[in-house]
């Protein structure tokens, strides 16, 4: 039977491949980006599932992964193409699934070196899609090129070398003929950067690093060798504007994390955006939220693309809810700063000056007392994604309200070792909480919120139907009115969700998919 369906997926492969004119203008039934489109809306057109008949929706198929890590997470957004699902697993594996059963149709497994280390899991986040290629970044620092049809490897490059800290956890983001993708490692202190590599071949065509060594501009804003292990990973995807060019991409924190006493300076371009050309990796403007991060605050999230009308003339902007706690609308053409507001509680900044720069509260340091800052080192929101509604105009982010002690202890760099310089402790006797908000997308004023038991580690997704996706960290998976938060749907997974939603249609029929634990469940209107 498997035989039959890949000779049939070979004789219609033609038919299906992905263009890059299909990457500008993905069809309504289809998922063929991390975010679904290059804007980063992760909004899906489908509305057959909507207000009116969400309280039927059921579950129609469940796919346990096979593998065996001892902290299952399910982070992938799986691309959806034709009726066919293609998923990425724990540590760096791969799968073709049938979209209406869940059926396995191919599998990759990737025998991942036991010295790799990643510091906070060992999870893949998805793929990317060009032709009959699908391109995977593993957590060994590879970069590797699979036929969609059958899952064999076309070509296997060597992005990284895994033994100085490195790895890839990232979803690869594909752009005209290239393959973008970002890597993880700030708290074993490496370098960052962020690659582009030819989609054909595997040959790398630029790459950039977001820590600037000698004679590149930035480079004065470290200090010594500092900059040699000064972290600021890309380990999320990012958004790109066509008419633009522009690739933007978020950094994450520098190294080591909270003893900024070894790297004086603003430390770029860590806790930054950077756009990058598309062609060359050069960049064309940055904007960095937390100068001199010592709280941990990577900005690595995905930039919300948005067209409006902002104080009176028309603004092609970028809009980030940052771990930090504020929440920046930019312009995206010269990255003009234009506005900020805090979207959590955060006690570490007097305020946003007129150019985007934090007045900072000294007491908020590290120190050996460890002061109790908000938020946390797990941010006011983290990795998973914000969604834009095409239909509300509302930017919808999952919210984080959890502090921290954050302590100071002078660390020296050792290859191989965590080089954090510090670390975070909770607060006694306090409770963190969480929630899903509906922000005004120009002001970040606050449109709805509705409330969760904890902090989520779980995206939202926005809807034609008038509905919002999201996930607690209990295991609910829910729906809300898109307009006013009011829940309408709720189901227990059973296990923790660390993910994004995401849909698609097969054969007339929507669904919705979430990841919960080992699991990726699939929804329907029966």
């Amino acid at each position: 039977m498997r035989a039959l369906f890949i000779a049939f997926l070979t004789a219609a492969a033609g038919v299906c491949q992905v263009s890059y004119d299909r990457l500008l203008k993905p069809e309504q039934e289809n998922w063929l980006n991390y975010s679904r489109t290059y804007n980063g809306h992760r909004y899906s057109p489908l509305s057959q599932i909507h207000r009116g008949n969400v309280a039927r929706l059921r579950p129609v198929w469940m796919y346990q992964s096979w593998n065996t890590e001892s902290r299952p997470r399910f982070e992938t957004t799986p691309i959806a193409l034709e009726g066919i699902l293609y998923i990425t697993e724990q540590p760096s594996d791969a799968a073709a699934l049938d979209a209406r059963t869940g059926r396995p149709l191919w599998k990759y497994s990737r025998e991942i070196p036991p010295d790799v280390r990643a510091c906070c899991a060992r999870v893949n986040r998805g793929m990317a899609i060009l032709g009959d290629t699908l391109y995977l970044g593993t957590l060994d620092g590879h970069l590797v090129a699979l036929d969609r049809i059958t899952g064999r490897v076309q070509w296997d490059t060597t992005v990284v070398d895994y033994k100085l800290g490195y790895s890839i956890t990232v979803a690869p983001l594909v752009v005209k003929d290239k393959v973008i993708i970002g890597v993880a490692g700030g708290e074993f202190g490496v370098r960052g950067l962020l690659d582009a590599y030819d989609a054909k071949t595997g040959k790398r065509v630029w790459r950039f690093w977001t820590v600037p060594g000698p004679g590149e501009p930035g480079h004065e804003t470290w200090t010594g060798t500092s900059w040699q292990q000064g972290g600021a990973g890309t380990w999320t995807t990012g958004s790109f504007d066509p008419d633009l060019n522009l690739v933007y991409w978020g950094t994450g924190n520098p190294g080591p994390d909270y003893d900024g006493e070894v790297r004086p300076g603003d430390n770029l371009y860590s806790c930054a955006l950077i756009a990058l050309d598309a062609d060359t990796g050069r960049l064309k403007w940055h904007f960095q939220f937390t100068p001199h991060d010592v709280h941990d605050w990577d900005s690595n999230h995905v930039p919300v693309l948005v067209d409006a009308t902002m104080d009176g003339r028309p603004r092609k902007l970028v809009l980030v809810a940052n771990r930090s706690g504020f929440y920046y609308v930019l312009d995206r053409v010269t990255g003009e700063f234009l506005r900020a507001a805090a979207y959590s509680r955060q006690n570490w900044a007097e305020r946003i000056d007129a150019k985007g720069r934090p007045v900072l509260r000294p007491e908020a340091k590290p120190s050996r007392e460890g002061p109790i800052v908000y938020p946390g080192f797990h941010g006011a929101t983290n990795w998973f994604s914000p969604s834009y509604s095409a239909r509300t105009g509302f930017f919808y982010v999952a919210t984080r309200e959890e502090g921290t002690r954050f302590f100071r202890e002078p660390v020296s760099f050792r290859l191989g070792s965590v080089y954090t310089g510090g670390g975070p402790s909770g607060i006694p006797g306090v409770e963190p909480k969480g929630s899903i908000q509906a922000l005004d997308p120009l002001t970040g004023g606050k449109r709805w919120e509705f409330a969760l038991p904890s902090p989520p580690w779980g995206g939202v997704m926005a809807t034609a139907g008038g509905l919002l996706f999201g996930g607690s960290t209990e295991g609910a998976f829910f729906a809300l009115d898109d307009e006013t938060g009011k829940p309408l749907w709720n189901f227990s997974t059973g296990g923790w969700i660390n993910g994004n939603p995401m849909s698609f249609a097969a054969r007339g029929k929507q669904y919705v998919l979430m990841p919960s634990g080992r699991v990726l469940i699939a929804f329907a209107v029966e």
